[in-house]
C-alpha cells in the first residue's frame, strides 16, 4: 500500500488505545491522514493512557498523531475530542466512532445502571461524537463517517442492554446518512468481528456470558464463507479506512459485516411478506390464518423455519 490515500486530511479514532481501534487509527496514519487518538482506558496496572502508547506507534512510523482521553459520552468530552483536531490540525475531514463498552446480565438481573452505562459508552457517544463533528463538515461540504454497530444487535442473550445499543448505532447511522447526505457527508457502519481483550475478559469473568456464536446457532453468520476462524482487529481496519477514501464517495448509509478474509454488505429492515383483507383484520380472521401446525412464538421460529424451509407461511 505505497499509495496514501488521505494525505492532508484528520481523523478522529474513538476507543484507539487498543484493539480494532488501535488498528484505524494506525491505518489511516499510514494513509497520510493526521488521527487524534481517543480512548479513555489506561494500560493495565499503570496509569498511562492506552492512547498515549497508540501515539506513540504512529509517530515512531513519521505519522502525525495526538492523544485525547476525554469521554465521548457526555456532550462536553465529545466537544473536547472534536476541538482537540481542530486545534491540532486544523479541521476535521474523518470521524471513526469505535468506542464501546458491555456489561453482560440476565435480563431480569439487569440494573438501571448497567443499562445506562452500555447505552452511554456505545450508542450516547456515538451519537455526541456525530452532533458536534457535523458543524465542521458542513464548512467543507465533506465528511466520512464511520460507527461501530455489532453482530451481537442480532440477538445476543444475556447482552440485551449492549444489543440494544449497537442495533440503536445502526439505526442512528440510516438516519444520518439519510439526513447528512445532502451536505457531502457520508454515514456508514460496520459489525465487526474480531478476537480482542475484551471479548476474552468477559468470557473468562462473566460466566453468564453466551458467545454470539452460541446464541444465534445455524444463523451464525460464521456458518458462511471464510469466516469461521477469528481473525484478529487488523483485519476490519481495510474496510473502515477504505469507507473514509474518495473511492467509496457514492457508499451512504449502508451497514457492512468485516471480519478475517470477507467483507459482506447487510440488507435494509423490510417487510417480507404482506397479506391484505378488506376491511381490515380481527382477531377471529388471524386465527383462521394460522393452522394449527404453525408457531409465532420467538422460542420457536427457529425450528419452525428449518420444517418449512423456504415455503411461503
Amino acid at each position: 500500500m505505497a499509495k496514501q490515500r488521505l494525505t492532508g486530511k484528520v481523523a478522529i479514532v474513538t476507543g484507539a488505545g487498543q484493539g480494532i481501534g488501535r488498528e484505524e487509527a494506525l491505518l489511516l496514519a499510514q494513509q497520510g491522514a493526521a488521527v487524534v487518538v481517543n480512548d479513555i482506558a489506561h494500560q493495565h496496572g499503570t496509569r498511562e493512557p492506552t492512547a498515549k502508547r497508540t501515539v506513540a506507534e504512529i509517530q515512531a512510523a513519521g505519522g502525525k498523531a495526538v492523544a485525547d482521553t476525554s469521554n465521548g459520552s457526555t456532550e462536553e468530552g465529545a466537544r473536547h475530542i472534536i476541538n482537540t483536531a481542530v486545534s491540532e490540525f486544523g479541521g476535521l475531514d474523518i470521524l471513526v466512532n469505535n468506542a464501546g463498552l458491555a456489561r453482560p446480565e440476565e435480563l431480569d438481573k439487569m440494573t438501571e445502571q448497567q443499562w445506562d452505562f452500555v447505552q452511554a459508552n456505545n450508542l450516547k457517544n456515538t451519537f455526541f461524537m456525530i452532533k458536534h463533528a457535523i458543524p465542521h463538515f458542513k464548512r467543507r461540504h465533506a465528511g466520512a463517517i464511520v460507527n461501530t454497530s455489532s453482530e451481537s444487535g442480532l440477538g445476543h442473550p444475556t447482552m440485551a442492554n449492549y444489543s440494544a445499543a449497537k442495533e440503536g448505532v445502526a439505526g442512528l447511522t440510516r438516519a444520518a446518512a439519510r439526513e447528512l447526505g445532502r451536505f457531502g457527508i457520508r454515514v456508514n457502519a460496520i459489525r465487526p468481528r474480531a478476537s480482542s481483550v475484551g471479548a476474552q475478559r468477559f468470557s473468562g469473568a462473566v460466566s453468564k456470558w453466551q458467545p454470539l456464536m452460541d446464541a444465534l446457532g445455524r444463523y451464525w453468520l460464521g456458518d458462511r464463507g471464510h469466516i469461521k476462524s477469528l481473525a484478529g482487529p487488523e483485519r476490519i481496519a481495510p474496510l473502515v479506512v477504505w469507507l473514509c477514501t474518495d473511492a467509496a464517495a457514492n457508499v451512504n448509509g449502508r451497514i457492512f459485516w468485516v471480519g478475517n478474509d470477507d467483507v459482506g454488505l447487510f440488507s435494509d429492515p423490510e417487510v417480507i411478506r404482506t397479506l391484505t383483507r378488506p376491511g381490515g383484520w380481527d382477531l377471529d380472521s388471524l386465527d383462521e390464518l394460522a393452522p394449527e401446525r404453525l408457531t409465532f412464538d420467538l422460542t420457536n421460529l427457529f425450528l419452525l423455519k428449518d420444517s418449512i424451509g423456504d415455503k411461503e407461511l
